[in-house]
């Protein structure tokens, strides 16, 4: 049990909420959609969320 606590993402939520004009979160870089329905996604695509909230911090600092 604790080791499935240990392997389960987290939310990647800073407290710094703040959606721009495509409903993404500035401070977590994720969707409007994707924050919606955080607690009822699997581990798997917690994941997979996280990993595509890192490309779209890169994409982000690219454009600043």
């Amino acid at each position: 049990m604790v080791k499935r606590l240990l392997d389960e993402p987290g939310t990647p939520c800073i407290r710094r909420c703040c959606l721009d004009a495509d409903d993404t979160c500035i401070g977590c870089f994720r969707t409007l959609e994707e924050i919606l329905s955080w607690r009822s996604l699997s581990e798997a695509q917690k994941k997979q969320v996280m990993a595509e909230c890192e490309v779209r911090k890169v994409k982000r600092k690219k454009c600043d």
